[in-house]
């Protein structure tokens, strides 16, 4: 019997460049991507040093198509995956090793950015509208509050502080 054994990459950190999404021959989607991960520390004698990694990520099928549409330059994501490395022969001829992180699932994280101007104003014009279009609204009879209850609830938006997590 073989011994177990385990494969895992968690990472957190920053898109370097847009996702780029492909298609193989027989249909399958595949997404390439670059992420950026930032490690500092103080020496001994004070000084504070930081260090970048640059990881190259492939993801297939769905999840390819998801990140190609929903994950942008900039971006902060939780990654999960499995660590691979290929070999090829360049255009040169010479032999080359390439380090892949072939994506399982991920999380998009909130910018953090502030909106600007012009987003402040279209969010409060649209704030606007739906209270006003509460206001307007009859109050619900008997039967439709019966109705609303039996409903699922939906889930709520939330937005998260990357600073929030724990780890």
């Amino acid at each position: 019997m073989a011994s177990r054994s385990l494969n895992r990459v968690i990472l957190i950190g920053n898109l370097t460049r847009d996702p780029e999404l492909k298609y193989t021959p027989s249909g399958t989607a595949v997404c390439t991507f670059g992420v950026a991960t930032n490690r500092s520390w103080t020496t001994s004698d004070g000084q504070t040093k930081e260090e970048a990694q640059y990881h190259r990520i492939v993801s297939w099928q769905k999840l390819a198509e998801l990140c190609g549409k929903l994950l942008t330059k900039g971006k902060k994501v939780y990654l999960e995956g499995r660590i691979t490395y290929r070999t090829f022969t360049g255009r040169d001829g010479v032999q080359r090793t390439i380090t892949e992180i072939v994506l399982d699932d991920f999380i998009v994280f909130g910018d953090g950015k502030r909106a600007t101007a012009d987003e402040t104003v279209k969010t409060d014009e649209i704030k606007e509208t739906e209270e006003i279009a509460a206001v307007e609204e009859e109050p619900p009879t008997p039967e439709a509050a019966t109705a609303e209850e039996a409903q699922p609830a939906t889930a709520v938006k939330e937005d998260v502080n990357p600073d929030d997590i724990p780890f």
